[in-house]
């Protein structure tokens, strides 16, 4: 998560990727290395990098984050010109190293390297099948489905061999693959999860977000369509569409609360995106109030928004540590709630006797909430009004968001002002999905507006496991 605090009241996300092509012998490596740097907020648990050196794909990768993992002696050992870069956040498969990515298997021919992002919903069956089959499975991700389905299908065509594997794969994926001597991206057929690809000075990068190409010093071309499969050689750019139609349903948390706001995703400007939110949220749900502040850094451009179209003063209230790391953090409840204490405190003096609006950008559990705003009033906020720059969070996701069983999910379970009395706010408002489709520049009327919207609506764009 962008805003750097991990807790059961937040989405997480699974994984940033990364690929560059270069037709020189450049330093690859440390290029893959600031460009994760820039792509950190998608995955903190941990880091890795493959590189083809001479045809031999050589590797690294281990649990933290990428300044943690990478030091000048393993850069300069991973020499080559073709590299994919991963950053991880476990949704599905355990947090270990073993887990860790890109994945390197190897095959009759050679080898591949793999990173993904998203969530198959189909990874269970897939592996059944190949298990039956001989396969042994090193990890516990879907993405060793994919690459080992790659591994399979891969005889003299890897292009054809990635579209028969796109054609069995049912779910979110963006996956940046090398061979030994290309660099190959693929977005799934919905366009769930976002790919982009950008021009450097002598070759192409693959990026989960545009951000990274502005850290490696490239410029950002296109994104990569749903369905389409991106070859990167000598040769330059080769594009393979899908050949079968599916809507495209970006998955719109992507805008809310994922992508760092100075991204492009889908010709989308993620900051302007969130900022107009804000103003949208604030003519839905007006209150009188001395300050407007954020729960950093995700919801500051909603923030920024919200006090323009309001007129009420934009101010700080609450203080992000920006040097803890997501591993800090334990997995259990208690430890998770300390937590929030220790990645962000209150600037007393900016909200003691104040009406304050907290504009945040979602709820999931209210656990957070209700602490945030606990810790405004012990304070000396006079009053806290929460304002939330999406909808009620109602329907889990299957597509690469760590999100609780639906029974957790509070606005699942109890209605607007239940959730106000259960954080403790003064007030409550949420963004309407007519205002938040609004704020992407797209029309509501419009039913293909091209977002997946399934943890507000339970409209899925596939079938999904029951329960």
């Amino acid at each position: 998560m962008f805003n750097g605090y991990t807790t059961d009241d937040k989405l997480n996300e699974e994984c940033g990727v990364l690929g560059i092509y270069d037709s020189k012998d450049r330093d690859i490596s440390s290029m893959l290395c600031y460009g994760l740097l820039a792509l950190q907020h998608r995955g903190q648990e941990s880091a890795g990098i493959a590189v083809n050196d001479d045809g031999i794909i050589q590797y690294h990768k281990d649990m933290g984050l990428v300044t943690e993992v990478f030091n000048d002696e393993i850069i300069k050992r991973l020499a080559g010109n073709i590299g994919i870069g991963h950053v991880r956040y476990s949704t599905t498969g355990e947090s270990h190293v073993y887990n860790a990515q890109p994945l390197v298997v190897k095959y009759r021919n050679g080898s591949i390297a793999l990173a993904h992002n998203g969530n198959l919903v189909n990874a269970n069956t897939i592996r059944e099948m190949l298990e039956e089959d001989g396969v042994v499975f090193q990890t516990s991700t879907d993405s060793e489905v994919i690459a080992n389905l790659m591994a399979r299908y891969h005889k003299a065509d890897i292009e054809n061999a990635i579209k028969k594997v796109m054609e069995l794969l049912k779910g979110a994926y963006a996956l940046t693959i090398m061979t030994d001597n290309k660099l190959i991206g693929a977005r799934d057929p919905h366009g769930l999860r976002p790919l982009c690809i950008g021009k450097t000075e002598d070759g192409y990068a693959l990026s989960s977000e545009s951000c990274a190409f502005d850290t490696i010093g490239a410029k950002l071309i296109r994104d990569v369509d749903p369905g389409e499969i991106v070859v990167i050689d000598d040769n330059g750019i080769t594009s393979i569409q899908n050949d079968k139609w599916c809507k495209k349903q970006l998955c719109i948390f992507e805008l809310i609360y994922f992508s760092r706001p100075d991204s492009i995703v889908d010709d989308i400007n993620i900051y302007e995106a969130r900022r107009k939110a804000g103003r949208i949220l604030a003519k839905e749900h007006p209150v009188e109030a001395d300050i407007v502040i954020s729960v950093p850094d995700s919801g500051t451009a909603a923030a920024i928004g919200y006090a323009e179209a309001s007129g009420i003063p934009y101010s700080e209230g609450l203080i992000k540590n920006k040097y803890i790391g997501r591993t800090f953090i334990q997995p259990n409840q208690e430890l998770r709630e300390q937590g929030v204490r220790l990645k962000l405190n209150v600037l007393e003096s900016n909200v003691r006797g104040k009406k304050v609006i907290l504009v945040d950008d979602s709820i999931v559990r209210g656990t957070t909430s209700r602490r945030l705003v606990d810790m405004l009033k012990n304070a000396g906020a006079e009053e806290v009004h929460v304002r939330v720059s999406s909808p009620p969070v109602k329907y889990s996701c299957y597509f690469g968001i760590d999100t609780p069983n639906r029974e957790k999910l509070i606005g699942a379970n109890y209605s607007v002002d239940e959730i106000r009395d259960q954080i403790h706010a003064d007030s409550l408002g949420y963004i309407s999905m007519e205002g938040l489709i609004k704020s992407t520049g797209r029309n509501i009327s419009d039913m293909n507006t091209g977002f997946c919207a399934a943890c507000f609506n339970g409209d899925y764009p596939m079938e999904v496991p029951k329960g």
